[in-house]
């Protein structure tokens, strides 16, 4: 049975909780997805893009869905990943993570935390969708519901880290006021590098940037006559290439977090058709780099590109793909190009502008909680050390 995913309330002084119900759902199937769509109409990763998640089978990660319903109308949403969290990840490779992992030899949980976390590790960042009909003067109080509740839930579950990902800085004022109110601890996440395309052509582009840039991006793009360059939307044999290209991509990364699998890619390919693709870059018969990207009537996402590092770096691909992500979004009147997180010194080059991100999180041990407080510094991470 569908839900009704419109309604009309009045603009009082505050909900009563009484009437909301809060339910955690196994799988996003169980949910209707207009129900989910319409509390997140501005986002691209929201129902299809998160089942096909859900359905690729990530080693170490459950999912879970939170929503709200007001006389059975779902007015908030978010989707929940489950993980052990190693509290290393977000540092860059050194002796730290060395020192760390070795001590987790003997002892398997040491600084290793059951996380119920608001987001996803395959999104963006994390949002919590609202109903665009709620009135403004309620939506502090639907928010600090669904973050009470869900935390409830997590540690009765037997996740003592509570969490929100990724989230966009600065804060909206609803989300402000329900994160302050529950007193989360804010530790600094990787940003989000993004350009407007608000010229008309690409020398108009290049005009912007500095003459040495300018000058080197020409040279590089010389190599783009021996490369060839297809958009698809389904894999087909290719899959084991693309598998192959993001393993070593992965391997070479700083940041590990999930491990992507083939049901990823083909799943969001399947999920999207009108919104998702694949550019693949080509030299003979070789395919040397792969990028796949998101995309609505305004923005593109770069979700991953990933290459041959040895065979592909004489063709310049990763400068050729920016390039051929900025004519496709001339080409379909988007304005904004999203290349994601890590890896800021050449989008900074190429005229991106950073966005601040944060995580947000409470423990469910006062104790530990406070250890986490005064250790989380050193685990915190903004990705602009090799600036």
């Amino acid at each position: 049975m569908l839900l009704e995913t419109r309604f009309e309330i009045d603009d009082g002084a505050g909900v009563n909780s009484r009437n909301l119900e809060f339910l955690i759902h196994d799988t996003l199937a169980t949910i209707d997805r207009d129900a989910w769509d319409v509390c997140f109409k501005a986002d691209i990763e929201r129902y299809d893009y998160l089942l096909a998640v859900e359905q690729a089978n990530l080693v170490g990660f459950e999912w879970r869905y939170a929503t709200i319903s007001y006389y059975g109308v779902v007015v908030a949403a978010a989707p929940i990943f489950l993980c052990d969290y190693h509290l290393e990840t977000t540092l860059e490779r050194g002796r730290l993570t060395s020192l760390v992992e070795g001590i987790r030899k003997k002892f398997a949980r040491f600084l290793s935390l059951r996380l119920a976390c608001i987001g996803s590790p395959c999104t963006e960042c994390a949002n919590i969708g609202i109903h665009p009909d709620i009135p403004g003067g309620w939506e502090a109080d639907v928010m600090a519901h669904l973050l009470e509740c869900t935390e409830r839930w997590a540690h009765m579950s037997g996740y003592g880290l509570f969490a929100l990902k990724d989230v966009p800085m600065p804060l909206g004022r609803a989300l402000s006021t329900a994160i302050h109110k529950r007193k989360f601890v804010t530790m600094p996440g990787l940003p989000t590098a993004w350009l407007r395309i608000d010229f008309p052509d690409i020398d108009t582009y290049l005009a912007r940037l500095s003459s040495s840039t300018r000058k080197d991006m020409r040279r590089k793009c010389r190599a783009a006559s021996k490369v060839t360059v297809e958009r698809v939307t389904e894999l087909g044999d290719m899959l084991p290439r693309f598998l192959e290209l993001y393993h070593d991509t992965r391997n070479r990364s700083e940041w590990q977090f999930e491990e992507l699998t083939s049901d990823y890619f083909t799943g969001i390919l399947s999920n999207l058709p009108e919104n998702a693709f694949c550019t693949v870059y080509r030299v003979g018969d070789d395919i040397l780099a792969f990028n796949l990207l998101l995309h609505n009537r305004d923005l593109l996402i770069d979700k991953f590109f990933c290459m041959d590092a040895v065979r592909g770096k004489p063709y310049n691909l990763y400068y050729l793909s920016w390039f051929e992500n900025l004519r496709f979004c001339l080409k379909h009147g988007l304005t904004r190009y999203q290349s994601g997180q890590a890896y800021y010194q050449n989008k900074l080059r190429l005229g991106s502008t950073l966005t601040a991100n944060a995580m947000f999180f409470r423990h469910q041990n006062p104790a530990l909680h406070r250890v986490l407080k005064w250790i989380s510094p050193l685990f915190s991470s903004d990705g602009l050390e090799k600036q």
